[in-house]
């Protein structure tokens, strides 16, 4: 969705490597942010995006408005099932409807043989997977580790918006998902006490005002675990203010 950062870079570089030709798509998607969400003060870049996207190689960058996306009349949508109502699909409901929407037809007007996408958005990979598997897309979905700061904190466009003290607070949302990896590397499989052992991270800074959820999931069903087993997704969502961080790692 543009405001590129080295997370992005990563992905434009993964493809520069395997692939002959290499397009990017910038498109802030109305349809995945719901009432009351921060469609509006989303980050916006685009001279600065481009930039950078000639800088590491890009030869095609397609930037439609909403009206070649969304012409009118345009009333088609991609449900992808279960997996879409839980974690992000649960504190977000329709947001997964507007995300495999808008990938569906950001696949059919490019037509990729590979798609790249990171491990941050871990929810979003499943989907995707899922979307170009079911329908028979032909595409390689490659899904690359999350880039992180120097503290942890997963690189988002949205960290632009936290105040410095904000930014602080921030860096203890991989720091609770650390002491549940931490747990579970020691040898509890309880995956109630691994949430626990992130919530209570979470809980322990008070900027972090609400706390959507602590999973520990199926990496593929998105499913809660009663046992976290190896290559369980542990993820979290959080607000500092009016901003909504997400993060996950994958339990190995």
């Amino acid at each position: 969705m543009g405001a590129l950062h080295d997370g992005h870079l990563s992905l434009v570089d993964r493809a520069r490597s395997d692939s002959s030709t290499v397009a990017v798509s910038i498109f802030v998607n109305p349809t995945q942010f719901g009432e009351g969400e921060d469609f509006t003060e989303y980050p916006r870049d685009l001279d600065a995006d481009l930039e950078l996207l000639q800088r590491h190689g890009t030869d095609l960058v397609f930037v439609p408005d909403v009206a070649e996306v969304y012409p009118p009349g345009f009333d088609t949508w991609v449900d992808v099932g279960p997996i879409a109502d839980r974690l992000e699909g649960a504190a977000r409901p329709g947001h997964f409807r507007g995300v495999a929407t808008v990938v569906a037809k950001l696949f059919g007007i490019v037509q990729p043989d590979r798609a790249y996408f990171g491990q941050k958005d871990g929810q979003q990979t499943v989907v995707v997977r899922k979307l170009a598997r079911d329908l028979d897309m032909g595409i390689e979905v490659v899904v690359l580790p999350t880039v992180r700061e120097s503290d942890g904190l997963a690189m988002s466009s949205r960290n632009v918006r936290l105040n410095p003290e904000q930014r602080n607070a921030a860096a203890a949302v991989y720091r609770a998902l650390a002491a549940g990896m931490n747990l579970w590397s020691s040898g509890e499989a309880d995956a109630s006490k691994v949430r626990d052992a992130v919530r209570q991270e979470l809980e322990a800074e008070p900027l972090l005002e609400v706390v959507d959820y602590v999973s520990v999931a199926s990496p593929d069903s998105l499913e809660e675990l009663d046992r976290a087993g190896r290559g369980a997704m542990l993820s979290t969502a959080v607000h500092l203010g009016p901003i909504r961080l997400i993060d996950n790692v994958i339990m190995e």
